[in-house]
Parts: structure tokens; C-alpha cells; sequence
């Protein structure tokens, strides 16, 4: 069967009914080859929707959690919200907050969302997906496709919510976050985390930062 192709209009009426992301709306309407009916039932029985309603409220609650990756090389702050103090001091809550922490150490994000990414950083990277474009000798008419077919990838690799969780790769880290607004029935968000890597920017031997978490986190 021809994978079905999802339009921008289709992404938005699905939005509109559910309140969803857009990526979650997205990834419904391919999971359910377009079928808008069916692709609302996706993203309630993931939960998804019912976590979109929730995204009005205040998150003012929280912790900022901390990772210190095994000898000291990393260093990680970040802050976690909910809504209530009481889910805040939950142990569900901190493993959570924790685990992104850990996240953060291993993938390096740079951004949280990509609403974050300044509009200069995006075009400056289009300019450089066109260079090596033409110079790979794309033909014109699909250049402006293929740019922002990389700009996508280069904004999934930068952001942490788009980036897959070390945990569990089949998942990104929003689908992690979404996954406990529908267990514990609040908004949660991650507004800001600060990554501090001993010696960064010197010369230094590169090794598996990632391999190192995981290890700790005993997968």
C-alpha cells in the first residue's frame, strides 16, 4: 500500500478536534492512512488528547532536578513543571524529571522546543542545506523540498522534546511527557535545563557520552 500522504490542512482539522500536537497529529493521520475519525481515536486512547486539553492550565509547580554525570564531566539543571505541589513531590514526578536530566546529558539538546530556535539559526542552516545541495547537483525544482526536509532532521536532532529518549528510542521525549499527563491526569513541561561539560570547547579525547548514561541508568 502507497504511504498516504498527509497535508498541512489535514494536520489542522485534526488539531482543531483534539487539541493535539502537530507532530502527534501527524504521526495519528499516517498511523490511520489519513482516516480523520480514526485518527481521533489514536490519539485518545494514547492519551494524547485528553494531555492537549490540560495545556491551558499553569504549570507553576515543579522541581529543578540535577545530573552529575560519574566523575564529575557533565553537569545538568533542569526545570520540570506540573500544576500542583503535590504531584511535585511525588517519586513518579522526580524519576521523571531525573530521567530527562539524564537525557540531557547523553544527547546534548540545545533547544526544548523548536519554537525555541531563533529565526537567524534556521537560515543560516537553510543557506548551508542549499549550498551542499546544488553542489550535489539536486535539480532546482526539488531543492527547496530537500532543504526543509534537513532544516526538519537538523530541528529534531537540536530539540529535546523531538529528540528520541535514551530509554526508549521508539519514543521521543514529548511522547514520554504526554504519556504522564495522561497518567497523572496534570500539564506537565519542561521549561528550561542548562548542560555544563568539563572542559568544553578545549581539545580532548571524544568518547560514547551516551553509552556512559545509559550504563548508569542500568539499561
Amino acid at each position: 500500500m502507497a504511504e498516504i500522504t498527509v497535508s498541512a490542512a489535514m494536520v489542522k482539522e485534526l488539531r482543531e478536534k483534539t487539541g493535539a500536537g502537530m507532530m502527534d497529529c501527524k504521526k495519528a493521520l499516517v498511523e490511520k492512512n489519513g482516516d480523520l475519525d480514526a485518527a481521533v481515536d489514536f490519539l485518545r486512547e494514547k492519551g494524547l488528547a485528553a494531555a492537549a486539553k490540560k495545556s491551558g492550565r499553569i504549570a507553576a509547580e515543579g522541581v529543578v532536578e540535577s545530573y552529575i554525570h560519574m566523575g564529575g564531566r557533565i553537569g545538568v539543571l533542569v526545570e520540570v513543571n506540573c500544576e500542583t505541589d503535590f504531584v511535585a513531590k511525588t517519586d513518579e514526578f522526580h524519576e521523571l524529571a531525573r530521567d530527562i536530566a539524564m537525557h540531557i546529558a547523553a544527547s546534548r539538546p540545545e533547544y526544548v522546543s523548536r519554537e525555541e530556535i531563533p529565526a537567524e539559526v534556521l537560515d543560516h542552516e537553510r543557506a548551508i542545506y542549499r549550498t551542499i545541495a546544488e553542489n550535489e547537483g539536486k535539480p532546482a525544482h526539488i531543492i527547496d523540498k530537500i532543504v526543509e526536509g534537513r532544516v526538519d532532521r537538523y530541528v529534531k536532532e537540536v530539540c529535546l522534546l523531538e529528540q528520541p529518549f535514551v530509554k526508549d528510542p521508539d519514543m521521543t521525549v514529548n511522547d514520554l511527557l504526554n504519556a504522564k499527563v495522561a497518567k497523572i491526569g496534570e500539564r506537565i513541561s519542561v521549561r528550561r535545563f542548562a548542560r555544563y561539560e568539563r572542559g568544553e570547547g578545549l581539545a580532548k579525547r571524544e568518547d560514547d557520552f551516551a553509552a556512559e548514561v545509559m550504563a548508569q541508568m542500568g539499561k
